[in-house]
């Protein structure tokens, strides 16, 4: 009901940048929180950066004053700009949506994942 198609993700050396994006289509009303989480192998998947419908983000404190996280409502699409890139920081990236599908249908959706990975 929704998709959503995950951007941006490849190999870069630490101190680089690189921009994630994320956009959500399909059965839409209103879209909640969007957000990044990660996956690192042998770890379990942690929260990364979330912002809601206002506008109001929530960080990682191992990403915070790193990475930024913004949305464009009107195009459905959350982006992660990941700046002082670590080797830490490898890992696979999934977006993540919640969506009102109707008015009394809220569903969690996820992405099918980006890897980034930060060499040294």
């Amino acid at each position: 009901q929704v998709q959503l198609v995950e951007s941006g993700g490849g190999l870069v050396q630490a101190g680089g940048s690189l921009r994630l994006s994320c956009a959500a289509s399909g059965s839409i009303l209103q879209i909640n929180s969007m957000g990044f989480y990660r996956q690192a192998p042998g770890k379990q998947r942690e929260l990364v950066a979330t912002i809601n419908f206002g506008g109001s983000t929530n960080y990682a404190d191992s990403v915070k004053g790193r990475f930024t996280i913004s949305r464009d409502n009107a195009k459905n699409t959350v982006y992660l700009q990941m700046n002082s890139l670590k080797p830490e920081d490898t890992a696979v990236y999934y977006c993540n949506a919640g969506v009102w599908i109707t008015r009394t249908q809220y569903i969690n959706s996820w992405g099918q994942g980006t890897q980034v990975t930060v060499s040294s």
